[in-house]
């Protein structure tokens, strides 16, 4: 069962949603998005240099390193250059399954089901903890018999224990073979560490699902066994910028990693 819809209470993929410019949002959802934007008015920038991320990552993944299968969970709310729509423009036959929890983004899942003929989507709804859940149903688009991107972007945040945070990555990663990939993203104190703080204690106070931040060690434990790309855990708008579309190059309170599993 998914979650039910409450408008009432902020969502993090409607507020995120919201700072890009959506319109897939509630009063709630901008009432807080205003709130962490007073303390920290990089909020945008840091939401846009996450999706950035991502299509430099998916770019990379599906280009220099010959990726065809993605399982991105936390997809939030479609925009624009969503995982399969930047994975199949560099090769057509990609496949990508989604996975999220959240209502209203099932009810816009459809957006992310327009595959190319040669490529596949498909929409999972799942909790993240629920590995087990998702693996299963991802078979019936993905081989994990053959390389795949495990994409976790702002979601691991959302799983607050650490040790479940590591069993949830652990096990995804030890369902797909060598030559596969895990992408994270995930907020920081280590940038604007004071204003992230109280942004998230007003967020965990308001009844939204509970989040937290992690250090770059902790985020780059994630990655242990794993062969980390260059330049490593590092703020996500510094992981390979492309000096053709530099986007945002400030500094911001998310960092990302990619690793290789050897």
């Amino acid at each position: 069962m998914h979650a039910s819809l409450n408008t009432e209470v902020a969502h993090s993929a409607r507020l995120w949603n919201y700072l890009l410019g959506g319109k897939d949002n509630f009063a709630a959802d901008r009432e807080a998005a205003q709130y962490a934007l007073a303390l920290m008015p990089e909020l945008v920038q840091s939401a846009r240099a996450n999706r950035e991320f991502l299509g430099r990552a998916v770019r990379h993944l599906a280009g220099d390193a010959g990726i065809r299968q993605f399982l991105d969970i936390g997809t939030g709310l479609p925009t624009a250059d969503n995982t399969h729509e930047v994975a199949q423009r560099v090769a057509a036959d990609s496949r990508i399954v989604y996975v999220d929890n959240d209502p209203m983004v099932l009810t816009h899942a459809r957006a992310l089901l327009n595959s190319t003929p040669e490529g596949a989507t498909d929409y999972i709804d799942a909790d993240i903890r629920n590995t087990g859940l998702i693996l299963e149903l991802a078979r019936d688009t993905l081989d994990f018999d053959q390389p795949t991107a495990i994409m976790l972007l702002g979601i691991v945040p959302f799983v607050v224990d650490d040790a479940e945070a590591s069993r949830v990555v652990r096990e995804l990663v030890d369902a797909v073979p060598s030559g596969s990939y895990l992408v994270i993203s995930h907020p920081t104190k280590e940038v604007n560490g004071a204003a992230v703080e109280q942004s998230m204690k007003q967020w965990n106070e308001s009844g939204a699902a509970p989040i937290c931040a992690r250090s770059r060690d902790q985020i780059a434990a994630f990655f242990t066994g794993l062969d980390l790309l260059d330049p490593g855990v590092v703020t996500c708008s510094a992981w390979r910028p492309d000096p053709a579309h530099p986007g945002i190059t400030d500094k911001v309170s998310e960092f990302a990693g990619v690793g290789r599993k050897p």
